[in-house]
């Protein structure tokens, strides 16, 4: 079984990232493990349904959650459609298959006082890594951009003139996102000390390491997790919860829910309208407070 024409398929066509390629294949190479051990063949072109539900029997016998479940079965429909699409079969065993019921995770947004508290009153070393780490913080915080977004940025990616920020989003979809003035002097002192490191390899990208390589991803979750356990007892404490924060406080204060759609980079308004529930409960205080007919 070679899966390169699908992750070619992915890759080209539906310019997925190399990361999500790797989950996609993964998942199917786990697949195809368990149809060796349990019906000994590899093959996953030639399965049936009730092989699939073994499948997620054992996953769940795992006890992954339902969301994992759904994420791998996700994963096999999308490749058995692709084989539809090719003509390598004509029936795609998951086509009546419902995905398992998940609970919805409320993502908790810090507050406002939490990140005044983070970027206002705890030190940040006077060296590269404590100008880095700021300028991490005050990005994600004024742009909303991903983890894999900072990640991959470019010295190139800014433009200080313009106060404007190049973001390379899914799917290779560019968007140009604007810079508050106190961002833009972060990154310019995070600079000057990026500047003075030795044996630089990865120049070309904003965020190096002290070693002079590209920053990478779990470095910068824990970034931001430790400065946040400094000012927060919220149970998560990532990247993804500034994002969450970002798009809540622009929402809280009045911004449309377009413009939060493009600043984020979704491709669709469902996507932006998870973030809403604060803006509606700071919306319910508004009403009641203002409306004549509201019982004081």
């Amino acid at each position: 079984m070679s899966l390169q024409p699908f992750t070619d398929y992915l890759l080209l066509e539906k310019n997925y990232s190399t990361l999500t390629i790797n989950a996609y294949e993964n998942d199917l190479k786990g697949f195809s493990s368990f149809l060796e051990d349990e019906y000994e063949t590899k093959d996953i072109n030639q399965v049936n349904y009730s092989q699939i539900r073994s499948w997620i029997v054992f996953l769940v016998e795992k006890e992954l959650s339902n969301r994992s479940i759904n994420r791998k079965i996700s994963s096999l429909n999308t490749y058995y459609k692709f084989l539809l699409k090719t003509g390598d079969i004509t029936l795609n065993p998951l086509a009546k298959h419902k995905a398992l019921k998940t609970s919805k995770k409320v993502q908790v947004p810090f507050s406002e006082q939490e990140i005044k508290t983070v970027l206002d009153d705890l030190e940040f070393d006077n060296s590269f890594e404590g100008a880095r780490d700021r300028s991490i913080i005050e990005l994600f915080y004024s742009t909303g951009i991903r983890r894999i977004e900072l990640v991959d940025l470019k010295l190139t990616s800014v433009n200080f003139q313009n106060k404007t920020l190049k973001v390379l989003g899914k799917r290779n979809k560019e968007r140009i996102v604007p810079l508050l003035e106190s961002t833009v002097k972060s990154m310019q002192t995070y600079l000057k000390f990026r500047a003075e490191l030795s044996n630089v390899e990865d120049s070309s990208f904003l965020f190096l390491t002290k070693k002079g390589i590209k920053i990478y991803e779990t470095l910068v979750y824990r970034i931001i997790n430790d400065y946040f356990s400094k000012a927060s007892s919220k149970v998560k404490k990532s990247p993804h919860i500034l994002r969450h924060s970002f798009a809540t406080h622009l929402l809280n204060q009045g911004a449309d829910l377009n413009a939060v759609k493009e600043l984020l980079g979704h491709s669709s308004l469902a996507a932006t309208q998870v973030y809403t529930h604060n803006s509606i409960a700071e919306l319910k205080k508004v009403h009641v407070n203002a409306h004549p007919r509201s019982k004081k």
